[in-house]
Order: structure tokens, then sequence, then C-alpha cells
């Protein structure tokens, strides 16, 4: 609460402090491993924001695998933490290390097949065509003049003009509920995020794969593990919160989801799409920090058995479902 006003600057202090602490290396670290480990894992995050469409306009790179992309460019991450933790030569550190590789890895699947569920019945690795969707725009704007401006096969791209929260898939597909829920707790586990905090218990391992770093090292490790978290809310927005389009339907002669969607490719499509895709990504940020001020944390067994127990086999069975959830449709 000291630092700017009711304390907002305090992150800006935090950022300064640790630029100028020292950066040092163990005596005995295996500094070929230890030093470039911290940079290998913020690449390996962030590199996963270039392929999100921020708005109906702003695709970032708006590759047509862009989907496959993150979960592949992410999943790097693990060389990185086994990098730092072996790197490190503290016992503490790898153990940290081999947790976080064991819990990446396991919750990876789940999470996977819950994403495999949307890409079944959207027919697309396009985040952007996704998002399309679940709105009301393909069907309004000529579906030829949709694919030249922003990029992706609007053609037979099923809409609604009702729009808004009925148009997500998790209320289009009732079966998608149930893969948002397995989505949300797996990315827990890949965020290391409470109750799924075992790689970095402070309690037993001092800091986790992370304990022998300082300064701006320890920094980047850090705003990786923040930037994750923010990274699969924003997917989950995406493909199941309908992503920046708007939340409020069309009732009768009230246009709610026109009104505050903005027709694609105007500003002021933009503003209300960067607007309801950044909400619904921090409200999801705001889960995530309850269910750690919530839960404690669990034993490794526990992590374990959730994971290949339960949630695979019923990301497993989702699939089934959306499989003929999809034939269905046809």
């Amino acid at each position: 609460m000291e630092v700017g006003y009711y304390g907002l600057l305090q992150t800006v202090a935090d950022l300064l402090k640790l630029l100028q602490k020292e950066d040092i290396v163990p005596l005995s670290a295996d500094r070929k491993m230890f030093k470039p480990a911290p940079v290998l894992i913020f690449v390996a995050v962030f590199a996963g924001f270039a392929v999100l469409p921020l708005t109906s306009g702003f695709t970032g790179s708006g590759i047509d695998a862009g989907l496959f992309y993150l979960l592949a460019i992410v999943s790097l991450d693990v060389m990185g933490i086994l990098m730092a933790g072996w790197g490190s030569n503290s016992k503490y550190a790898l153990f940290g290390s081999m947790r976080a590789i064991a819990q990446i890895i396991s919750y990876e699947i789940p999470l996977t097949l819950s994403v495999l569920c949307v890409v079944m019945i959207s027919q697309s690795l396009n985040l952007q065509e996704i998002v399309y969707q679940q709105g009301i725009w393909i069907g309004k704007i000529d579906a030829e003049a949709v694919n030249y401006l922003f990029g992706i096969k609007a053609l037979g791209i099923e809409t609604t003009n009702i729009g808004g929260i009925l148009t997500w898939n998790i209320f289009r597909a009732p079966i998608f509920l149930f893969a948002w829920l397995i989505f949300f707790i797996a990315s827990l586990a890949e965020c290391n995020r409470a109750p799924f905090d075992i790689p970095e218990a402070e309690s037993e391992l001092v800091g986790g794969f992370h304990v022998e770093y300082s300064g701006f090292r320890w920094a980047m490790v850090m705003l990786s593990e923040y930037g994750m978290m923010l990274l699969v809310a924003f997917l989950g927005a995406i493909l199941f919160l309908g992503g920046w389009n708007s939340p409020l339907p069309n009732i009768g002669s009230v246009a709610l989801a026109d009104w505050t969607s903005g027709e694609p490719g105007t500003m002021v499509g933009h503003l209300w799409g960067a607007f309801w895709l950044i909400g619904k990504a921090l409200l999801t940020v705001g889960v995530q920090m309850w269910v750690r001020w919530t839960y404690p944390r669990l034993r490794i067994d526990q992590l374990m058995n959730l994971s290949w127990k339960y949630l695979t086999p019923a990301g497993i069975l989702l699939v089934l479902l959306s499989a003929l959830w999809r034939m269905l449709m046809i």
C-alpha cells in the first residue's frame, strides 16, 4: 500500500528491484544449462501469445494451425524446467523439476483431449475461425469478404442471429461444459498453481526448480508462470467462452449482441472485442487466484490419480461424445 496510489506501483518497484539484483550462479552449477534455462521457459510460454485473436480484425499471426502451434510451442517449457533443475546441481531444484515435468506431461493429456473436443466439432485449428463460429457476424457479412479480410475459411460456418452467451461453445454443445471443467483443472496443473503447486512446495523444496536463481533470471521464471496463467485463460475464453464476442444476446428487436460487438474490422469492433476477451481472461485469472486461496495442496499420488484415473478417461469419453455430436449435426 506504500508504493503509488494504494500500492498500484508495487509491481513496477519489484521489477526495478529485480533488474538491479546480482545474477548469482552457484559454483557447482552447470553454467551452460543453468543460465539459458529461464530464457527457454520464457520464450516457450510467450511465443504462444503470437496466435491469439485479440479482436475480430487483429489475429496475431493468423495461421490455420494456430491451435496446434500454441500447444506445441508451450510444451517446450518442459525442456527449460529440466535444464533449470539439473543445471542447478541442487537436490531441491532437481526434485522440483522432476515433479514439474511429471505433472505437466500428465496433465497435458486431459487438456489436449478437451481441446480436441472443440476441434472436432468446429472442424478447424484456426483460433479466429473458432471464435467466429461462436458469434453472429458471418451470417451478416458476405462470407467471401470475411475470408478476404480476416484470412479464415468463412464458408459453411453455422451461425445464429441471436448471438451472445447462447452461442458460446459451452452452451451450443452442452458436453463442452464438462470439457471446459477438465480444461480449467488441467490448466491449473500446467501453470503449477494451487492446489497443484507441488513443484514449488515451499515447506518441502524451499522454492522448487528455481530455488538457486536470483535477480532477472528468477524474474523471468516467475513472469513465465504468470504469463502461462494468462495464456491458458485467453485460450479457454477463445475455445469455450466465445472469445471476443459479446455475452449479451439479441432479444427480439433489442439487438444487444449487435450493439456490444461492433462490426468486424471497424474501430468499434476492435474496442469491444478486446474488452470482452480481456475481461473474460481476467475473470478466469481471478478464479485461478480464488482456487489458490481456497484449496490445500494435493499430495503427489493424489495429483497423479486425478490425471490418469479420472480426467484422462473423462477426456477420452468426451472425445467420443464430440464425434457422435458432430455426426448428428451433419
